[in-house]
């Protein structure tokens, strides 16, 4: 099995789904793990770190929400969430648990595969950034009194304490962070991070940016921090790390 392609973990218990899904991304060249419960998706993400997990949110052992918790403090490689219902509630639950995307049943091939290529390219764009560096390249390394971050290690610290964030909770404090003291907006996040123009429902954004929050410390009902800025977007306070 040729090792230098990258490896799709499919978490799937409808065997049909999960063949076809396999049969289909192999035919696209990648390298493809199937696992059709919960509890075993979760030692394989652990063990073997797929590129990406392709997570149905229904499964016997554990349900997909509950693999996402209990492999993203580790795991920062991209999780889309395949789900059979057309609900806001699954999506937001997903999300708010360290899904970095998500799909509804009935996948369609070409949805699936735009996913996938999106995520590879930005995990791509992410390690070839670490070898790219010379001594002309923009700022690598961003401290705000106490916090550290650090985009060539992709680590992040506060109070000399290491917090472990996802690659995509990473772009999003790195885009604010880059520009601390002024307004992002969601519109310049959805398409700097999501890759296609803010629709006016995406909630992907703020639920990273919520997850942010509980992990840096912030205030969930008047955070001061990342603040928001109602209608329009976020604001990194410079001073407010201490």
């Amino acid at each position: 099995m040729d090792q230098n392609k990258s490896h799709l973990l499919i978490v799937e218990d409808d065997s049909e789904l999960a063949q076809w899904m396999r049969e289909y991304l192999i035919a696209k060249d990648y390298r493809v793990s199937l696992c059709d419960r919960g509890d075993s998706a979760v030692k394989f993400i652990q063990q073997h770190h797929p590129d990406i997990v392709i997570l149905d949110g229904m499964l016997p052992g554990l349900d997909g929400i509950d693999v996402c918790k209990a492999v993203r403090p580790e795991f920062t490689n991209a999780i889309i969430m395949v789900t059979a219902r057309d609900e806001e509630i699954d999506e937001v639950l997903g999300l708010e648990m360290g899904a970095d995307d998500y799909l509804t049943k009935p996948v369609r091939a070409r949805a699936l595969l735009t996913r996938i290529r999106k995520h590879l390219d930005r995990q791509t764009s992410l390690k070839q950034a670490d070898v790219k560096v010379t001594s002309s390249a923009p700022t690598q390394r961003l401290v705000f009194n106490n916090l550290v971050i650090d985009k060539l290690a992709m680590e992040v610290l506060l109070n000399g304490i290491q917090i472990k964030l996802s690659s995509n909770e990473f772009d999003v404090l790195w885009l604010l962070a880059e520009q601390a003291g002024q307004l992002v907006t969601r519109e310049q996040l959805v398409h700097q991070l999501r890759g296609f123009d803010y629709d006016g429902f995406d909630r992907s954004i703020d639920l990273r940016i919520s997850r942010l929050r509980k992990k840096l410390g912030d205030e969930p009902a008047q955070p001061f921090r990342i603040k928001t800025i109602w209608g329009k977007g976020y604001l990194f306070a410079k001073d407010a790390w201490k």
